[in-house]
């Protein structure tokens, strides 16, 4: 008997689910309906910065042709999933239509977090999140040759976004709350580092800087940013970019549970308490906890297809593996500077200790985070030069096998 999967959302583990369910359902048990609410199929969404740079949206997308020619694919674009009937396993879309599921896996990703400061929603105001997003965001700054532009969140997405800002021409002030850039990633002495080497590319950062409103000039739209201490940064163009939030407005009319902090409640197999219904990505909750990173994002996309593959579309403790966390380690050049985040990089293990190489004037952070032992790798923290990344990665949670100085050398 054919079963129906339904999809809500693709982005890149909802396309990732659909994908694997398809290329491992050899029997042709499964028909995939996948509700997307962009306009376009998924993306690779964290190369979005390429596309300001000149990469054709096309360049971008995930879905080939072989996955839009399956027979067994129904994609329907511009049509997200308004409410779900767990009663009649049915979800309801934003044209009306009732779509059956015998297994339904939501999928929904994330929203832009935009401080609710006097003036957020002015003319001249955008979030960075979408290929829709950035064409706004192009289209506003056209002509903007040396006119200056404003970022508000100076974490991974905010320094993606001051990094197209600049790519359009535009001279950019990055405005971020937290004492340094990149405050999950990195450490006060990893954030310095980062912040001069953009600074000396012509970047404004304000660290410890809290917007108390976007003002408004006389035609209504955008003519500044006023800061907590009084300070005045005059733009016409404003990005927010200060995090994310899970989408899970599905859950309350569901009758689904949340996670204290949002996102759908699930366990480790991305299970909710309905056994037809499952969450992955951006929006999944597992045992309380959001990942905001693709890779564990996939590893949550193979949990569930295991069990759907394994089980025909309900949940057995038996079928599959399970998601048990995941590493978030992570190597990123932001506006050309190579930074990387370890493990524990915040030694936050009781008995951790610290190491740290700094060579200010070559622009280069280096610590690592070691057990009490001295020897057991816990995390690390780089910036300016990541090398040794690849190599560190590989040894955590595992003795060193040379002293500390010499693996901050090593080179691939």
């Amino acid at each position: 008997m054919t079963r129906t999967l339904v999809i809500a959302g693709h982005g890149m583990i909802g396309h990732r689910v659909a994908t694997d369910v398809l290329a491992g359902d050899t029997a042709g048990e499964w028909r995939v309906t996948v509700l997307a609410e962009e306009s376009r199929p998924a993306y690779n969404r964290v190369a979005l910065s390429t596309y300001l740079g000149g990469r054709a949206a096309s360049a971008l997308t995930l879905a080939r042709p072989g996955f839009l020619d399956d027979p067994r694919l129904d994609l329907r674009l511009s049509t997200p999933v308004t409410a779900i009937d767990r009663g009649s396993r049915t979800v309801k879309t934003a044209d009306g239509t009732v779509v059956p599921y015998d297994a339904l896996v939501l999928a929904t990703g994330s929203r832009p977090f935009v401080p609710p400061v006097p003036g957020h929603d002015l003319p001249g105001c955008f979030v960075y999140r979408t290929l829709d997003d950035l064409d706004a965001i192009r289209a506003a700054a056209e002509g903007s040759e040396g006119r200056p532009g404003v970022v508000i969140g100076g974490g991974l997405l905010g320094l993606e976004a001051a990094g197209a800002l600049r790519k359009l021409g535009m001279k950019v002030h990055v405005v971020e709350t937290a004492p340094r850039l990149m405050a999950v990633q990195l450490d006060q002495g990893g954030g310095d580092i980062l912040a001069r080497m953009i600074r000396d590319m012509g970047v404004e950062v304000r660290c410890s800087a809290v917007t108390e409103a976007v003002e408004a000039g006389p035609d209504g739209s955008v003519a500044g940013v006023r800061l907590a201490d009084g300070t005045l940064v005059e733009t016409d163009l404003v990005v927010f970019s200060a995090g994310i939030r899970p989408r899970d407005e599905l859950a309350d009319q569901a009758g689904l549970r949340r996670a204290e902090r949002g996102g759908f409640l699930v366990d480790n197999r991305l299970r909710t308490e309905d056994d037809r219904i499952w969450a992955v990505g951006e929006c999944a909750a597992v045992e309380g906890r959001c990942y905001g990173l693709a890779t564990p994002g996939y590893q949550m996309a193979k949990v569930v297809v295991e069990q759907l593959l394994a089980t025909g579309g309900t949940t057995d403790d038996a079928a599959g593996s399970v998601f048990d966390g995941a590493d978030m380690s992570t190597k990123l050049k932001l506006l050309g500077v190579d930074v990387a985040s370890i493990g524990d990089a915040h030694a936050t293990t009781p008995g951790a200790i610290e190491y740290v190489e700094a060579d200010p004037a070559a622009g280069t952070y280096a610590k690592l985070v070691l057990a009490e032992d001295g020897r057991t790798l816990l995390g690390g923290v780089l910036a300016g030069d990541a090398k040794p990344y690849p190599l560190l990665r590989s040894l955590l949670n595992r003795e060193l096998p040379a002293p500390v100085d010499q693996m901050l050398t090593w080179k691939p």
